[in-house]
């Protein structure tokens, strides 16, 4: 299991971590389609708060626990981040929507007891290490090359992997009832089909009108505008402390990308690895 050094200070504060039943965890590994399902859900679980929503001010998104890697391609960022996210999420008003990183043995024991709802997503690992790449390079200041990148993924060597495990872990749980598995291929291809399913798990409920109002909302187009959840003031500035220039953090938003950017070497080579860990598993990700 790869994370920060950083994170030997945290470990047993974060499997400690009191866990409320009216929680919601949004657990992914990144670039997963993170920001997106925690709008979904918080719009869900805050009757369709628009005008709140579009105020990054007004609320706060409590992430638990991201910290970068300490390796000389990322340079000495990661001594920077600071903020004591465990306090922040220990101390933020209930019910809390929480997101996590974290691989399954690394998050709070009182999840598997106290079962609050938590909300799983997969996205297929090329996409993943295309969009983990830019994300890396624009935020946590990468600065090594895209082969290297991806060869660190291969070899579980980037923050939160081993990453096909991490999906693996949460798909052997899809069934509980306090567990809700969606794909990011999913969600591209019917996100309206699925708002009812997502509902449901919320213990919500909203008309037609409503949903269709919620699926326009949560597009890319219209999440890209957003100033809370572009995070356009965030990216810049962080840019400009790294002294460097970026892609947006929200940069496409399709399926597939990985037929762009990545070269057919390292398709062919994830498609091997990809093959090895999940060996005996009926999960399989979506590349459509």
């Amino acid at each position: 299991m790869f994370v920060s050094s950083k994170y030997r200070n945290y470990a047993e504060q974060v499997r400690d971590f009191r866990v409320y039943e009216d929680d919601v965890w949004i657990v992914t590994f990144p670039k997963s389609g993170t920001t997106w399902t925690e709008e979904m859900v918080w719009l869900i679980n805050h009757d369709l708060d628009y005008e709140t929503a579009r105020n990054s001010k007004k609320r706060i998104f409590i992430c638990l626990l991201f910290y970068p890697p300490p390796t000389t391609r990322f340079g000495a960022i990661a001594d920077r981040y600071d903020v004591d996210t465990i306090a922040l999420a220990a101390n933020s008003e209930r019910p809390r929507q929480i997101k996590s990183h974290l691989l399954l043995p690394l998050l709070p024991r009182q999840l598997w007891t106290v079962r609050p709802r938590i909300v799983y997503v997969a996205r297929n690992p090329k996409d993943v290490a295309v969009s983990y790449f830019h994300h890396c390079q624009t935020l946590v200041g990468y600065r090594g090359d895209r082969g290297a990148f991806f060869d660190d993924l291969l070899n579980d060597r980037i923050t939160f992997c081993p990453m096909i495990q991490h999906v693996l872990s949460f798909w052997a749980l899809k069934d509980e009832p306090n567990v809700l598995f969606l794909t990011y291929e999913s969600m591209k291809r019917n996100l309206r089909g699925l708002l009812p399913k997502v509902c449901q798990f919320l213990n919500k409920s909203y008309t037609d009108t409503q949903l269709d109002e919620l699926a326009v909302h949560l597009s890319f187009s219209e999440m890209k505008k957003n100033p809370a959840t572009n995070k356009h003031d965030m990216v810049q500035n962080t840019l400009k402390s790294n002294q460097r220039e970026g892609a947006p953090l929200m940069r496409k938003g399709i399926v597939g990308d990985y037929r762009n950017e990545m070269p057919e070497e390292y398709s062919e080579r994830f498609d091997q690895f990809v093959a090895e860990q999940t060996a005996g598993s009926d999960f399989k990700f979506d590349y459509e």
